[in-house]
């Protein structure tokens, strides 16, 4: 079975056509039960949110797959697919499950580390499980996505350096005050900026809030939102002798608050420091303001300085979590390979079982006189046999499933025993899901790629899909013993199996 993810995201689309793909929460499950009605979808996860719109799917049928959530994709948007396709980004096997723990980790989002993703994306897997269009592989590739994404937050602190104005703005404050919420805090403004960093404030304990705006009803319903008290413009004097913190954003034209407002309110304060952050543009706060003692003025220029630094120590936290997210793609590999090793079991029982079967009739052909308590102990001491004789075959079977050559191993017992390979299969399922160009070891921004269109033999379109990455090699033997690796690898992974079964 093959991994695939398909999408766009706001890298490589605009907002206006991002928000054409858009997938609401209200025709969610519609969306999921269309996409499950093709055969070609073993298993479906879609996740929407306003910066991406993303299907996974398992499929042992590539270019079925492709072409459904193509018209899915089509049809949703109203968009045509000659239209779209060149937005679109399409990972493999590796690169998509590579691709999943970088979103869930906010590896891949707009504000590099934000949290906000983890949540839809487990939210976006429940959906999907509770309409019944996840299976076992999407069962525990995601639950180990939303583990490794948590892992990424407690045991990093991307998440813990302000890479946006409103959040460094409270930040900055919090670095000034250690606690929050027995300071009083003027916001001046209830504009968007206004309000994400009451937000901010809000949730950093902050309790005691004093909002101030031109007008009187918008400081209000941002001051409800928040438990604070909404004030008139003209009251600003009255709030800044009460303010420790005071942070401004409108959109008026000049200074909202002068050096003399301040110097009033700092004699009525008997000069108790006051900290002032001002986040307009143009500025609303007048700069000589900070000349007066016990007055610290923050511009956004200073806010600037401390995202910078910030994202860069953000990603510094990012190539730690990279390092976290190929441990579990390891360890998702194995599961993958050691529950491959359950189809190889119960062919070999199956097999095991028709030839037991086939020596009982032919005893019964041969010797028709034997009594039923004969026959049944025939069955009995015939079974006995093959169970003792493949309890160990099976057993190293479950063991080398484990090792770290396992597809070589698994392929080596299918060859010895005569039944068809998993690992084989599943290889000739992902050769087909490939069309263009060979893998290759580019990097993994190559495969933001747009889709790219190819003629086939009958002269009409076709997308042709970058992959970043080469399949992972494995050994094929054929009917000779042979091994596309050299002779001497493979004599060592033969003798290894081999010495495994008389261990």
């Amino acid at each position: 079975m093959v991994i695939l993810a398909i999408g766009l995201n706001y890298r490589t689309a605009p907002v206006e056509v991002r928000e054409r793909f858009s997938v609401s929460d209200q025709v969610l499950n519609g969306a999921l039960h269309q996409l499950a009605m093709s055969d070609s979808l073993a298993e479906t996860v879609l996740v929407s949110t306003c910066n991406r719109t993303e299907v996974y799917v398992v499929t042992d049928q590539v270019e079925a797959a492709k072409a459904t959530i193509f018209n899915f994709l089509a049809d949703a948007s109203g968009i045509d697919r000659e239209v779209f396709l060149p937005y679109l980004y399409i990972y493999s096997m590796d690169d998509a499950v590579r691709h999943l723990f970088r979103v869930a980790c906010g590896l891949d989002s707009m504000v590099l580390g934000e949290t906000q993703i983890l949540g839809q994306v487990r939210d976006a897997f429940l959906r999907a499980q509770e309409s019944g269009v996840t299976g076992p592989i999407f069962n525990n590739l995601f639950k180990r996505t939303v583990t490794l994404a948590k892992q990424a937050h407690s045991e990093t602190e991307i998440g813990r350096h302000a890479v946006s104005v409103s959040y460094a703005a409270v930040e900055l404050a919090k670095k000034i005050f250690e606690e929050l919420n027995n300071k009083t805090v003027l916001i001046v403004g209830a504009g968007e900026m206004s309000e994400l960093t009451a937000k901010h404030l809000y949730a950093s304990g902050a309790r005691r809030v004093l909002v101030v705006n031109r007008t009187f009803e918008r400081a209000k319903e941002l001051a409800d939102k928040f438990e604070g008290h909404a004030l008139e413009l003209k009251s600003i004097d009255l709030a800044l002798k009460e303010a420790d913190i005071v942070i401004s954003s409108t959109g008026a034209e000049g200074y909202v608050i002068s050096k003399l407002q301040v110097s009033n309110a700092m004699k009525q304060r008997r000069y108790r420091p006051l900290f002032l952050i001002d986040i307009a543009v143009p500025r609303d706060l007048d700069p000589s303001i900070n000349k007066l003692e016990n007055v610290f003025l923050y511009d956004i220029d200073d806010l600037q300085g401390v995202i910078a630094a910030n994202f860069a120590e953000r990603k510094k936290e990012a190539a730690k979590i990279e390092g976290f997210l190929e441990l579990e793609l390891v360890a998702f590999k194995q599961w993958q390979t050691e529950r491959a090793a359950i189809p190889l079991i119960s062919a070999l029982q199956k097999k095991a079982g028709g030839i037991r079967q086939e020596i009982m009739e032919s005893l019964q052909n041969k010797l028709p006189n034997l009594s039923e308590r004969e026959l049944k102990q025939l069955e009995k001491h015939t079974s006995s046999i093959v169970n003792q004789m493949l309890r160990e075959p099976i057993q190293q079977l479950k063991e080398m499933a484990k090792e770290p050559q396992a597809e070589q191993y698994l392929s080596l017992f299918s060859r010895i025993f005569g039944i068809p390979s998993v690992t084989d299969s599943a290889r000739r399922v992902e050769a087909a899901g490939r069309t263009g160009e060979p893998a290759s070891d580019r990097t993994r921004e190559s495969a933001n790629e747009p889709v790219s269109e190819s003629a086939d033999k009958t002269g009409r379109s076709q997308p042709v899909v970058r992959h970043s990455a080469a399949v992972p090699h494995t050994a094929v033997f054929d009917d000779g013993g042979r091994s596309d690796h050299a002779d001497g690898q493979k004599v060592t992974v033969e003798a290894q199996w081999l010495g495994g079964l008389t261990r």
